[in-house]
């Protein structure tokens, strides 16, 4: 699996979180392919009680994580999660956009913005997804 880097703005440094780090963490999440990657991924990614709401779901833990991470992935084997644009973070929130790309040909079925709040630690505790494109149904 490679990890896909997402360039900072100035906004971004020197506020005591890294922004662009938590961002990382969180795609690895979404692109391991291992259950035991993912459980792990997953933890270093979120809170223990984080969440993630988006038009498609609404959970809450790492174990429901795990399990919508899951799903996106045996729906979508073959395609990443990666950065397009800038991190931008002020205070515990970053925001940044993504696309899903695959492996095999670099088509981009879906597309979306999300905002993250952090922990001090630089974990997510919430993250509100938004899909900019989304596959036909």
């Amino acid at each position: 699996m490679s990890q896909a880097t997402t360039p900072t703005t100035p906004a971004t440094e020197g506020q005591g979180l890294d922004y662009e780090a938590a961002v990382n963490r969180y795609f690895a999440a979404w692109n391991a392919t291992d259950p035991a990657e993912r459980e792990r991924a997953v933890a270093a990614a979120w809170t223990q009680d984080g969440s993630y709401t988006d038009p498609l779901c609404d959970v809450s833990g790492h174990a429901q994580l795990a399990a919508v991470i899951t799903g996106a992935r045996e729906q979508y084997a073959g395609y990443t999660f990666r950065g397009t644009g800038l991190v931008d973070g002020h205070h515990h929130i970053v925001r940044f956009s993504w696309e899903l790309v695959s492996e095999a040909d670099g088509s981009s079925p879906a597309a979306g913005s999300d905002v993250m709040t952090l922990d001090e630690d630089g974990r997510a505790r919430a993250v509100l997804g938004f899909l900019d494109r989304a596959p036909a149904a």
